[in-house]
């Protein structure tokens, strides 16, 4: 794939993995982003996976047609991205490798290898002369590994921009962006919300015309819908206005307790309401939403004097990301001694600028009029 006559992609496509670290679910795979910049001298930006070693370094002979590279730059070392690199330097002995001082760190952590004459250090602000092609380097630290870099590239105004701006989901499937964009950012860098700020408002001061990101599309066009959902996902902003609604339930009640508060939204003129079944739906998914939309109802049972293990769970997942800036209403259901409300008003209290609604809704064992009451209560404050 040409992105211009001199910058190729040569990245892979992934269908065998089913979970991405291990937890993910990515049922339209995976791409692990490689490009060469060929110029007077060559640069290849990052490598992929080593399961895809072989297939990668076929992809990048076929672009040098017998030259050999100059350069590996080295953005971000976790393995989906370095784990070719001993396979490069068997193929290619003579090039020099450029990373961050920690990347060279954790290259030695990984393949136990020290490079020797081979190493050359990035500076932060420093620059790696191609000929016509001149890489800037721009540390980027916590997005979201610490020896992370990005290459801003002046002739042709690219940004390599490590995981940054990656999606789940191959390039040989076509699919929405933001969804899959989304549940990365969140799931993957969301907690770094304060460093991706740093680096966002040094990289868009650039004059950036193409991104090519380590996952995902390269993106050439509308770069501002790009730039501007991340700046909104990392400063922790509202996307959408809507109620996302997440359960758990044992036995139905608090299931029926929560679609009769989403009818009761739809009434009051809530155009979006999402619930989410925690026992169920992919945990990434209901993370997802709970940073989304800027209203959250969390509804759960009392289980041994604690809370269900899947909410628990959610607002961990909540909490390890820096959730704030949202408006919460919360649920219990309990037959005798209900804690939950309590329980998961604790697990939230290190939030930042978190607005818990004034009706606790609480119900014994199943809706009756009063928790009715409670949840009609509940509506007209999340419709406001």
């Amino acid at each position: 794939m040409r992105i211009t006559g001199s910058v190729r992609y040569i990245g892979v496509n992934d269908h065998q993995t089913d979970l991405f670290e291990g937890q993910y679910q990515v049922p339209n795979g995976m791409a692990y982003n490689s490009y060469v910049i060929l110029d007077e001298k060559t640069a290849v930006m990052d490598t992929v996976d080593e399961r895809f070693a072989e297939e990668w370094l076929a992809h990048l002979e076929a672009e040098l047609s017998g030259r050999k590279p100059d350069y590996l730059v080295v953005q971000h070392m976790e393995p989906d991205h370095a784990g070719s690199i001993p396979a490069f330097l068997e193929k290619y002995p003579d090039a020099k490798v450029v990373a961050t001082p920690k990347a060279f760190e954790f290259m030695k952590q990984f393949f136990g290898i020290d490079l020797g004459e081979r190493k050359e250090p990035a500076a932060n602000g420093g620059t790696l002369e191609l000929g016509a092609h001149t890489l800037n380097f721009l540390f980027a630290p916590m997005v979201h590994w610490p020896e992370v870099m990005f290459s801003y590239e002046t002739s042709e105004k690219i940004l390599f921009s490590a995981d940054a701006f990656g999606k789940f989901g191959a390039l040989d499937v076509e699919e929405d962006w933001a969804c899959e964009a989304r549940r990365y950012y969140i799931g993957i860098v969301g907690k770094y919300g304060m460093q991706v700020q740093t680096v966002l408002k040094k990289a868009v001061g650039l004059d950036i015309q193409t991104i090519c990101p380590l996952h995902g599309p390269v993106l050439t066009e509308n770069l501002e819908y790009y730039i501007n959902l991340y700046d909104i996902w990392s400063s922790y902003r509202v996307e959408t206005e809507g109620v996302v609604i997440a359960y758990t339930s044992v036995y139905g009640n608090t299931k029926k307790a929560v679609e009769k508060l989403a009818e009761l939204l739809r009434e009051k003129g809530v155009e979006k309401v999402v619930l989410q079944d925690l026992a169920r739906t992919d945990m990434a998914e209901a993370v997802e939403d709970a940073f989304r939309y800027g209203k959250l109802v969390l509804a759960t049972t009392t289980y041994n004097g604690d809370v269900f293990p899947f909410m628990k769970e959610f607002i961990h997942h909540l909490t390890e990301r820096g959730y704030q800036k949202r408006t919460v209403g919360l649920i219990e259901n309990g037959t005798w001694a209900s804690t939950a409300a309590k329980v998961m008003r604790d697990m939230l209290q290190n939030s930042k600028e978190l607005q818990f609604t004034e009706t606790t809704v609480t119900i014994k064992s199943a809706l009756n009029e009063e928790s009715e009451v409670q949840l009609n209560a509940l509506a007209e404050e999340l419709a406001k």
